[in-house]
């Protein structure tokens, strides 16, 4: 159990977990999700009252006593599942996750997941995320698209992500096959809403997005303030097929919602190739194909989607860091196909 004083500074915030959240050393790593549990908990005292109402006031120069107990074991079973680590140290690692691998337990996957394998891989020494002994996952990417993922290994770690991912900040690329060609000159996607061309050759995809309003496992776009909100920037890189029915495209993200790309994409007019959800009815054009290209792309059976570049500032060394991982296997064979 560690014991941390904390004394308020000047003009603090009206209520006690935005103090403490203001206030506490950086060094502390405790996030104010993590006060507001300690506070709940009963571990947060001011001259031997308990404060258990993250809502109390609280002045200039009062001294707040926080019991932070130690971490305890995350109730998740490690599993021996191979990993490809891009890289790691004390603070953070950076994995190049497979398709059809799950990111974090579920009641639908409670096992076979990256978290079950980073458990195992390291093996308890953990500083603790949240209170508990456990991997810090602060973005995810849909089972059955590959690429790169940072999972923090503290607290300190996880709270610098949280803000660069809660910012924006964070660079993120994907590589993406998708129907048709979106061209700039087309006025049917000018004319989309949320639509909006961008320097470069880019188009820009700004809406709000939520659950569907009758499929609960879909996502939608939403305008006029409902949803989340949501910017993807998607850049043709290479056309395939004779008239060009498909394109490989680069999309950046500024804000990382569920399933974003997916659902931006197919609003647009150009889902992802293979994508089960979002694809709707879109169907290749056989004649605009190698009988070997065809064949490889109507038989993908995942969204054709990768997480191919992830950048952040290191949360205790400052460091810029920047990754790339190359398309997967199934990835690479569908479009050496389409050029063949």
């Amino acid at each position: 159990m560690e014991r941390l004083c904390v004394t308020i500074t000047a003009n603090p915030p009206p209520r006690l977990d935005k103090a403490l959240a203001r206030d506490v050393p950086e060094a502390a790593s405790l996030s104010r999700t993590r006060l507001s549990k300690l506070i709940a908990e009963g571990a947060v005292t001011r001259g031997g009252e308990v404060l258990t109402d993250a809502k109390a006031r609280v002045a200039e120069g009062d001294v707040i006593e926080i019991a932070v107990p130690e971490a305890v074991d995350y109730d998740v079973l490690p599993q021996d599942i191979p990993l490809s680590i891009v890289h790691e140290d004390a603070d953070l690692i950076v994995v190049d996750k497979p398709a059809g691998m799950v990111v974090h337990p579920a009641p639908g996957s409670p096992s076979g997941t990256l978290v079950n394998a980073l458990l195992h891989h390291f093996g308890g020494e953990l500083s603790g995320i949240g209170g508990e002994k456990r991997p810090g996952i602060v973005h995810r990417i849909d089972k059955d698209t590959s690429g790169l993922l940072v999972v923090a290994k503290s607290d300190r770690a996880h709270h610098g992500l949280a803000k660069q991912f809660e910012k924006h900040t964070a660079r993120r690329a994907y590589l993406a096959l998708v129907h048709g060609v979106p061209d700039l000159a087309d006025p049917r996607l000018i004319g989309t809403r949320g639509v909006s061309t961008a320097p470069g050759g880019e188009i820009s995809i700004t809406s709000g997005l939520g659950r569907h309003r009758t499929d609960r496992q879909r996502q939608a776009v939403f305008f006029d303030g409902q949803g989340r909100h949501a910017i993807t920037h998607a850049k043709p890189l290479e056309t395939f097929g004779d008239p060009a029915c498909l394109t490989l495209v680069e999309c950046r993200l500024e804000t990382g919602r569920t399933h974003q790309i997916r659902v931006h994409m197919a609003h647009a007019g150009h889902a992802l190739v293979g994508d089960p959800v979002y694809g709707g009815r879109r169907k290749l054009k056989e004649s605009a194909l190698s009988a070997q290209g065809f064949a490889s792309a109507n038989a993908f059976d995942r969204q054709a989607l990768h997480a191919a570049e992830l950048g952040f500032v290191h949360p205790a060394t400052e460091e810029e860091m920047l990754f790339s991982s190359p398309l997967p296997q199934d990835m690479a064979e569908m479009l050496a196909a389409l050029r063949g």
